[in-house]
């Protein structure tokens, strides 16, 4: 585990921490021994005339260019440090106070230069930073010795317990992933918790930290609290036992009746509106809200969950869960998909135990009022969408991008159980919504520290497209109706003749627009490179890196690569197909809205003046502008 070893030597948490655990008992974490003095007996007769008591005036000592007037009706307990107070901070926009302490208890606190500490009832072994704002907040402690939230152990998938995973500050979904999924890799099991023992080890402190410009406003009890720099707690129910990270531009953010407990909020990761989150980790940008609750669980970059719940789950970047509804168990590090209003993803007990598992697939979409029984696994069904209401039994799906919907007849000789599966549906009839999510999903990522792959037709998907047209094409018996007793990966399902053949062309079509994409990339590569662009060349030596060696092999096997001009021709003619189909998936609603609401046509724009429909075609006219000019190279 790699990157667990890269987090412990680079970890801004690890450096904070380890600058605390090396400071002597009575000696400053944030100044030099030489910047810091015994207060006067001016000073002192100062603090008194502004109601302020201390047990022994003799424990506080302050840096210089204190001003005791900054410091009013408040008490002081055990080893105090206070920095300077000479700036004015501006608790929210519009509200300025001075810095200082007013009307509060420290105990055993170090305040840094123009922090504000400001009607507080109690703040404990805390080590406040530079411009960092406490106002209007019950008791902000550190109660004992705390890892923050780090190394709590969250049964991943299984509720019961079997794929587990110890959580650390800057852990990825990538990581979580690789722990919960590895479970019969003892030497990797070992690693890890060996690395995760060493990072709580060195986190682990007695004193809680606010980081420099963090907030903390009227919120009841804040214990046991990293803050890393700008992170925001706003008019919070609670926050007990977490780690916040953040700076100027992605403070980790907690608000509005939230309550978090024994958790991790990243970069950007916002708990606002009521929500709860308990024993999760939400990773960078990803947030929950309006009352959301998630537990024992893992967010992934740009991951947004409102009013619903999450249980025991992986899931991974940009999903989509915006309604009420369930997702228990899951395992989905890929996420890119959508949990509709009233989905039950969580049929995870069996009346023996809740130790079922769902295993989603990159980009699956549960529509509205799904009832998903485990256990499942969706993983080789890529971009699948489950329709509004529909049950499924347990099952393993393995056809990239499938349209699993309610029976649409009685078969003689099926479950009234099964429903129906139409294989590469969301390709044939509905691209339009694979292409803009591609784009989509871009242009909101705001995570810096994770990588994401936004192409939908790389080589791993189309691997398993492969393998599914395969399957649909080697049936030992042609039938009206197909079940999984025919052909292996249709789940409980089954699948209609014509559904099949559809399947094969439509699987086939997407493989030829991807290996003669391919093919025009290496041709544009080689002839910027000023490269040997021959047939020999392209389609006989090495290939010269991995995705073009996938890219020609699918080439080959498809029947083309022996005219290269050709086959640009018909890259251009796949790609002017996809075009219209991409309009055409769109011109769907604009026809059966105009059948149903009387002005829909007033009220909606047609699909031809659709953004991306346009940006569609102006990349198409693009496109024919680069393949022209590469033709003319070939002759």
């Amino acid at each position: 585990m790699p990157d667990v070893a890269d987090v412990i030597g680079t970890s801004g948490l690890i450096e904070d921490m380890t600058r605390l655990r090396k400071t002597e008992p009575g000696q400053s974490v944030l100044f030099q021994e030489s910047e810091l003095r015994s207060l006067t007996e001016d000073e002192i007769a100062t603090l008194r005339e502004n109601r302020n008591a201390a047990m022994d005036w003799g424990n506080v000592r302050v840096a210089e260019g204190f001003d005791p007037r900054r410091v009013r009706e408040s008490r002081f307990h055990g080893q105090v440090i206070l920095g300077r107070f000479d700036e004015d901070a501006e608790i929210e926009p519009g509200l300025e106070v001075y810095t200082g302490i007013f009307r509060s208890l420290i105990s055993n606190c170090e305040i840094g230069n123009n922090a504000t500490v400001h009607d507080v009832r109690g703040l404990s072994r805390m080590i406040v930073k530079e411009g960092a704002i406490i106002f209007n907040c019950g008791s902000v402690i550190c109660s004992g010795k705390t890892a923050f939230g780090n190394g709590i152990e969250l049964p991943i998938a299984i509720e019961t317990g079997g794929r587990e995973v110890r959580t650390f500050a800057e852990i990825t979904v990538d990581v979580a992933a690789q722990a919960a999924s590895s479970r019969g890799d003892a030497d990797l099991l070992t690693r890890y918790s060996q690395l995760t023992d060493k990072y709580i080890e060195q986190v682990s402190s007695e004193f809680g930290v606010i980081g420099n410009d963090s907030v903390i406003l009227n919120t009841p009890r804040v214990e046991n609290v990293y803050m890393g720099d700008c992170c925001r707690i706003v008019d919070a129910a609670g926050v007990v036992n977490c780690t916040l990270l953040g700076n100027e531009e992605e403070p980790a953010v907690i608000k509005e009746g939230a309550f978090v407990r024994d958790s991790i909020l990243q970069w950007g990761a916002e708990v606002a509106s009521g929500a709860i989150v308990d024993r999760s980790v939400l990773t960078e940008h990803s947030h929950v809200e309006r009352h959301g609750k998630v537990t024992d669980s893992i967010l992934g970059p740009n991951t947004g969950v409102g009013e619903g719940e999450v249980t025991a789950s992986l899931v991974g970047p940009f999903v989509g869960f915006h309604h009420q509804a369930l997702l228990i168990a899951a395992f989905w590090p890929e996420g890119k998909g959508n949990v509709g209003y009233g989905a039950n993803i969580g049929s995870n007990h069996t009346s023996k135990a809740p130790d079922q598992e769902i295993w989603c697939g990159e980009g699956t979409f549960f529509g509205l009022g799904v009832n998903i029984k485990f256990p499942a696994d969706f993983t080789d069904a890529p971009y699948s969408i489950i329709a509004t209401a529909v049950d499924t039994l347990p099952q393993k799906v393995s056809f990239p991008f499938s349209l699993i919907n309610s029976p649409g007849e009685s078969v003689q000789g099926i479950s009234p159980a099964y429903n129906e599966i139409v294989p590469g549906w969301v390709i044939s009839d509905n691209i339009y919504t694979v292409r803009r999510n591609e784009g989509k999903y871009l242009k909101r990522n705001k995570a810096r520290r994770s990588e994401f792959n936004f192409e939908v037709f790389r080589p791993s998907i189309m691997d398993q497209v492969l393998a599914a047209r395969a399957a649909l094409v080697t049936v030992d018996e042609k039938k009206d109706f197909y079940t999984d007793r025919d052909i292996p990966g249709l789940g409980k399902n089954y699948m209609k003749e014509e559904s099949r053949l559809k399947a094969i062309e439509t699987y086939s079509f997407y493989l030829r627009n991807y290996a003669l994409a391919g093919l025009k990339r290496e041709l544009s590569f080689r002839i910027d490179a000023d490269m040997d662009i021959s047939h020999h060349a392209l389609m006989v030596e090495g290939p010269g890196n991995p995705r073009w060696a996938h890219e020609r092999q699918i080439l080959q096997d498809e029947g083309l690569g022996s005219d290269l001009g050709q086959d640009l021709k018909e890259f251009l003619s796949i790609q002017e197909e996809i075009a219209r189909s991409v309009q055409a998936s769109k011109e769907k609603d604009d026809t059966r809205g105009a059948r149903i609401i009387p002005d829909y046509a007033s009220a909606h724009a047609p699909a031809s003046q659709d953004n991306f429909v346009i940006q569609t075609w102006t990349n198409l006219e693009d496109l024919k502008t680069e393949v022209a000019e590469l033709l003319s190279k070939l002759n």
